[in-house]
């Protein structure tokens, strides 16, 4: 870990550190996460395809990575099979870690996946940089070694994150499809832990001739515009007024089909800690989020409202229709890693699937 890495944004800003994990170039779009935990679950994220992750918590890798551990064919130490961002930036790497579950260093999961990692960066200032000018295309540069700008928005990223072919979790009633644009394996534990059927399927998906009692649109990284094929398909559900949920980008989704917009924020909403009122109540919620885009509520048609404000800067964080079964949360109800104050609206989605 003696050699150089220096991240090089888009309009010139730099910052040099010492690179550890696989010493290789990179680019991607430059977000940051403010998290205090849950580095395996933030990595293996499918919404981070594409980008490179800043952390802002000055200590990283000190409960070290855990090994694989299953049931019901279920990945529970992980987001997705693999490390989804394309560099790591951090302030201060843990050489040594110590935790019951660990069976390997972060920057020797970091190597052994291919990616690339930069520590000795003062990463607050970073971020503070990325809040005044927003989310920046970056590149990072080992010994010298250099590579080109690209932009992952520009991408079928959803392409790159969702499921190869259907795949059927739990035996329970009723039998939910899951469109997989990116989806976190913990909203697909959620789903079967409350004794469910899931049929996992991929974000192109035709539902024709499929029988199935509800359906949720996953997470995901990118445009959500990029996913005209399932904002097609989740329409011609609309038209039969099948109960739907979408999550973050889901929700983006669920709003364009409806005939709504989205729009790109300046920086996102990357961590575990945004408040989330309820719109017609006091209750703010805490809670888990990843996305750069959402969903403009004045371009909703005048059957569909606003359900969540973000409490920091008002933008939208969940919408649904006052008389049909569609609803949907920019935030992560799933929440891993993060808060589970939200973890109500599965079951708020299945009893919306029962009374249909």
């Amino acid at each position: 870990m003696n050699r150089e890495g220096i991240l090089v944004l888009e309009d010139g800003y730099t910052v040099e550190g010492r690179v550890f994990g696989f010493p290789k170039a990179a680019s991607g779009e430059v977000v940051f996460n403010t998290g205090m935990v849950g580095y395996p679950e933030t990595l293996t994220d499918p919404s981070y395809q594409g980008q490179i992750l800043v952390l802002t918590y000055p200590l990283i890798g000190n409960y070290g990575v855990p090994a694989v551990a299953q049931s019901n064919g279920l990945n529970h130490e992980f987001e997705s099979d693999r490390i989804q961002v394309s560099g790591l930036i951090i302030s201060t790497l843990a050489v040594q870690y110590h935790h019951w579950k660990a069976s390997r260093s972060l920057d020797q999961w970091l190597f052994e996946a291919g990616v690339v990692g930069i520590y000795g960066v003062d990463t607050r200032a970073l971020t503070k940089y990325l809040r005044s000018h927003g989310s920046l295309l970056g590149k990072i540069v080992v010994d010298g070694v250099d590579v080109g700008f690209s932009d992952p928005n520009k991408e079928d990223l959803v392409r790159q994150v969702t499921v190869a072919e259907p795949i059927l979790y739990g035996t329970g009633a009723p039998r939910i499809v899951l469109v997989d644009c990116g989806c976190k394996r913990s909203i697909l534990t959620n789903l079967v832990n409350r004794g469910v059927t899931v049929l996992r399927v991929s974000y192109d998906y035709d539902f024709e001739g499929e029988d199935f009692d509800g359906v949720v649109i996953s997470n995901g990284p990118g445009d959500p515009k990029m996913c005209d094929t399932t904002i097609t398909h989740i329409r011609k559900l609309m038209q039969k007024q099948v109960p739907l949920l979408g999550i973050c980008l889901g929700s983006q989704i669920l709003a364009l089909a409806a005939g709504g917009n989205t729009y790109k924020l300046k920086f996102g909403h990357r961590g575990q800690n945004q408040p989330c009122v309820e719109i017609g109540t006091d209750r703010c919620y805490v809670t888990s989020q990843n996305h750069g885009y959402a969903v403009d509520v004045e371009s909703l048609p005048g059957a569909w409202e606003a359900w969540f404000v973000n409490a920091n800067d008002g933008t939208n964080e969940g919408i649904r229709h006052r008389d049909l079964p569609f609803r949907g949360v920019q935030f992560h109800p799933e929440a891993a890693p993060g808060p589970v104050d939200t973890n109500f609206i599965f079951d708020d989605f299945l009893r919306m699937v029962h009374a249909s």
